[in-house]
């Protein structure tokens, strides 16, 4: 409430003195100061003013300021940290042992199919045992006539071919057993398994759950999808004009857009050369560090990219005004003593003019001039804004640090006229 009086004040005090100033100038039939289209960039206010505001002086400081670049990205889980976990047989599912968010580990099983064609393999492959050594037996047999040229040669050579064929599907069977997950030598006429373990093939959260208990499962048709998010890194979208920026080696702090209270951390490894689509961005990729807890695969964020310190002039963030799109500071060019005859200088017999309300002009105290300096903004940091004027300004130039904005409120509403 009282820093609204006080604004309150400040406003009243602009209107008085700025009526004050247009009645001076009428009186006196002054010329005009501005020519169509000229914008001016003088203005003053008296002491009193000034503390009403609260308006406050500094100077342009060196500062230290971090450099960042602000990006829009989403979080990705490399190909190699992602997988979909198939059979390598068709089957009917008989046991799901995953939920969705479950973690499982490399190798885990997570489900099992079950279907005749399994018995009819290992019941092959164990008959295979038999068929070859009979032909075996018959090709020794088969060895020993060619031997006393007793036998034809063909069938020596027919009970070779039939040999080494044996031994082909029985290796190519044996393969197949380990690769539905039984150990070929442990299989016999005891032990036959109608059932196939699905395993996971890396470490990880079951993020999808693609089959149900009964489902028809075979290569086409995945089971579910393991993801490892501990293993996430960050895709930020950089435009081009900011990609010389970039370098290998850089920190990004990154929130995720539904949580922007919580901050991560990554760290540049790699950075894009082609352009994302129609928005003409590059994707700069990074790992993220530190704390994952509560990232998913992808889950849009919003980034900064820190760019070093710069050592550059610059001023608190207050200081600045924006106006037309441009940006502006306030100096002070100089102080003069108020003009005290000024209530009086209207007298004549037909015309008194009244000293001000409630007080009379000898106690307005000084004037203080001030000028609009336009500034290009740069990176801001901690309170504090860099800027480049346009115009060179000393470094020894006493500025508005607080207050400009009414500054530039009593310049816009008299055009730079003050008295």
């Amino acid at each position: 409430m009282k820093n609204l009086i006080k604004i309150l004040a400040a406003f009243s005090l602009l209107g008085l003195f700025n009526g004050c100033g247009m009645k001076h100038s009428d009186n006196h039939d002054h010329p005009r100061e501005e020519e169509a289209g000229h914008e001016e960039t003088v203005t003053s206010l008296t002491e009193e003013q000034i503390k009403a505001v609260g308006i406050t002086f500094g100077n342009i400081e060196q500062k230290d300021l971090t450099a960042a670049i602000k990006a829009n990205g989403v979080l990705r889980v490399p190909n190699l940290k992602r997988a979909t976990v198939t059979s390598l047989y068709g089957g009917i599912i008989q046991s799901l042992r995953i939920e969705l968010g479950d973690y499982v580990k490399k190798g885990q099983v997570i489900a099992t199919i079950t279907h005749p064609q399994f018995i009819q393999l290992q019941e092959e492959y164990l008959t295979l045992d038999s068929r070859i050594t009979l032909a075996e037996q018959e090709l020794q047999r088969q060895a020993e006539l060619n031997q006393g040229n007793a036998g034809a040669r063909k069938n020596l050579q027919a009970a070779t071919s039939e040999v080494n064929t044996l031994r082909t599907r029985r290796a190519s069977l044996s393969k197949q057993i380990q690769m539905m997950g039984m150990d070929p030598a442990s299989v016999n006429n005891t032990n036959l398994q109608s059932s196939l373990a699905i395993t996971s093939p890396i470490s990880g959260t079951v993020s999808t759950i693609f089959a149900q208990l009964g489902s028809y499962a075979d290569v086409s048709s995945p089971v579910a999808e393991v993801v490892d998010n501990q293993s996430l890194h960050l895709d930020l979208q950089v435009f081009e004009r900011d990609l010389p920026k970039i370098k290998t080696g850089q920190t990004i702090y990154f929130m995720i857009t539904n949580n922007p209270q919580e901050t991560y951390t990554a760290k540049v490894y790699s950075i894009g050369s082609t352009f994302e689509n129609a928005s003409k961005t590059i994707a700069v990729h990074s790992a993220v560090i530190e704390k994952k807890s509560g990232l998913i695969d992808g889950m849009n964020i919003t980034g900064t990219v820190n760019l070093g310190h710069v050592q550059s002039e610059a001023v608190p963030d207050e200081a600045i005004v924006e106006a037309n799109g441009k940006y502006y500071i306030f100096i002070q060019t100089g102080e003069a003593e108020a003009e005290h005859s000024h209530e009086h200088a209207h007298d004549d017999a037909d015309h008194k003019s009244p000293p001000a309300v409630g007080r009379p002009a000898e106690k307005q105290g000084k004037t203080v001039s001030f000028e609009k300096i336009e500034v290009i903004k740069g990176v801001s940091d901690m309170g504090y804004t860099a800027i480049t004027p346009v115009t060179d300004i000393s470094s020894s130039a006493r500025i508005v640090t607080r207050g400009a904005y009414f500054i530039h409120a009593k310049l816009s509403n008299t055009g730079g006229h003050s008295h």
